[in-house]
């Protein structure tokens, strides 16, 4: 069984040790769901799936939802963990079975919470937004994720990570006329045609907004292009795909209206793929406050979409905190540092036990 009052460093290590990809973390769930229900002293405990959930009521003003997925990426020939001075490495270590690992501590060894606590740990997050369990919890469960301030377990090195940028996705598609490329004058070279679709792109001066304190900064980016039939015609259709990473202050519809802005006059078309909302840091309601204050101030913006946004759109101020580094995560040579796990622990411990927020 996992021993939750153990170091979490050693915590962090045996749950990296059971191999957990995505769709399959039975074993991992199974585990967690054991060690909270044999270890933990005043929790309701309950499993959805391959997600377990543990709760206290003891009527406190405020609760605080800590929540992690359970699961990895697929390993890269980087399991079992191994340890140096420094760093723990594996799969899951940064992202994010470091943060799952301190969550699970403090729940065993907070005699006395400030705050009433949920637990969430989820399965598939890191595959389609249709499969992730932190959905189907919202679905089935809603009342599960009710709470002042909700924490998700994310790598961000240590700092408090608020809100998140929101994401959209276009094809920005041109019409060309298809001939033989000895004759190309014949034709429309519908690649040619996205050229001035690339200007605008690389002229594009991305706004910076300070909310609550973080400064988010947008980005306008083609990630992809597709084009061409063959190497002596000249191509009659064209696309590039154009990722949007907006401020959490705009919608997404003001979004899409501001890309399809950029590209006014053009004469392509623009089709909407994806899109996900933002979500706004929070950090002047009180509960989100007194985490920063905990934390000594150390807060940023995130860059990138997490699922903290779906706690800001049921009404939550919600931050990411985690030990692990998200430029080390899906890597194979994925690590954590082992003082974060240490340093976090203690200043989720302060926070939990610092009276109401």
């Amino acid at each position: 069984m996992l021993d939750l009052h153990a170091d979490p460093i050693d915590l962090t290590a045996a749950l990296v040790d059971i191999r957990s990809e995505s769709r399959d973390e039975k074993q991992l769930a199974d585990a967690v769901e054991a060690a909270l229900r044999a270890q933990t002293r005043g929790f309701e405990v309950i499993r959805n799936g391959d997600a377990v959930l543990a709760r206290t009521n003891h009527g406190h003003r405020s609760r605080v939802l800590l929540a992690g997925h359970l699961d990895t990426v697929p390993i890269a020939d980087n399991l079992p963990s191994r340890r140096d001075d420094e760093f723990l490495w594996g799969c899951g270590t940064s992202d994010m079975k470091a943060g799952d690992a301190v969550f699970l501590h403090l729940a065993a060894t907070i005699a006395e919470p400030a705050h009433d606590l949920t637990l969430v740990f989820y399965d598939c997050e890191e595959i389609e937004a249709s499969a992730n369990g932190l959905g189907r919890i919202e679905r089935e469960l809603p009342d599960w994720l009710r709470a002042d301030v909700a924490i998700l377990g994310e790598p961000t090195g240590g700092y408090i990570e608020a809100g998140c940028q929101g994401t959209l996705r276009v094809v920005v598609a041109a019409a060309g006329t298809r001939a033989h490329s000895a004759r190309s004058w014949m034709g429309d070279n519908a690649i040619h045609r996205l050229a001035p679709v690339l200007d605008r792109l690389a002229q594009y001066s991305a706004r910076e907004v300070d909310i609550d304190g973080c400064v988010y900064r947008e980005g306008l980016s083609a990630v992809r292009i597709d084009g061409g039939v063959a190497g002596n015609v000249i191509p009659d259709a064209a696309a590039v795909t154009v990722n949007f990473r907006f401020a959490p202050d705009r919608s997404p519809e003001q979004a899409l209206a501001h890309v399809t802005e950029v590209f006014d006059g053009l004469d392509v078309t623009i089709e909407l793929t994806d899109s996900a909302a933002g979500a706004l840091p929070g950090l002047s309601q009180p509960a989100a406050a007194a985490l920063v204050e905990a934390a000594g101030g150390a807060v940023r913006a995130k860059y990138g979409w997490t699922d903290v946004a779906r706690f800001a759109a049921l009404g939550i101020p919600a931050v990411n905190f985690g030990p692990g580094d998200p430029n080390l995560a899906h890597r194979r040579d994925e690590r954590v540092e082992l003082a974060l796990i240490t340093d976090g622990t203690a200043m989720l411990r302060s926070y939990l036990t610092g009276g109401p927020a």
